[in-house]
């Protein structure tokens, strides 16, 4: 049976870097951040349709993964991200995403205790960060979950996280 870690929390907090080094820890595979491989393709006009478009893509991406039967998936990010980035750039939650379920069997929230750095199609730093995190932890909590905190420097990070799918795969 595939166990399936969602990293979660606002932009440049290391969620990307990270899933590689957890899936080659424990013998997953990477679910990569569907959201910015459609933002490099198409732009960042985020409307309610396209990211309706993106949780499509993410779900049809992991879907694919999933036919061939992975034991571990590390999904850089998922649908809780989407729902808040519409929460974010369009005031309320979008009633299409927020129907769609949140399934992981582990959330990690990384803390917004790291440099902002734009890379391009990153939109929120400073002020809006705190926001963004605001707005990602009360998606988390309506979806009823209460995800691990990872926080620290890279080194802290990344051993929160392996401690906690530790935990997970013991389950």
């Amino acid at each position: 049976m595939t166990k399936r870690v969602c990293l979660t929390g606002v932009e440049s907090t290391g969620k990307s870097s990270l899933a590689p080094k957890l899936a080659a820890r424990f013998g997953g595979v990477v679910m990569t951040e569907y959201g910015r491989t459609w933002a490099e393709t198409y732009g960042l006009d985020f409307t309610p349709d396209a990211l309706r478009e993106i949780a499509a893509g993410h779900m049809a991406a992991r879907a694919a993964i999933e036919a061939t039967r992975p034991s571990l998936i590390i999904e850089d990010t998922d649908i809780v991200m989407t729902s808040a980035w519409a929460r974010m750039l369009h005031g309320a939650r979008d009633p299409v995403l927020t129907a769609i379920p949140a399934s992981a069997d582990l959330y990690l929230l990384f803390a917004r205790d790291t440099p902002w750095i734009d890379d391009g199609t990153r939109q929120f730093g400073g002020r809006e960060r705190v926001r963004f995190d605001a707005i990602i932890r009360d998606e988390l909590a309506a979806r009823g979950i209460l995800p691990v905190m990872v926080g620290g420097d890279w080194a802290a990070r990344q051993a929160t996280a392996e401690a906690a799918i530790v935990r997970l795969l013991a389950d």
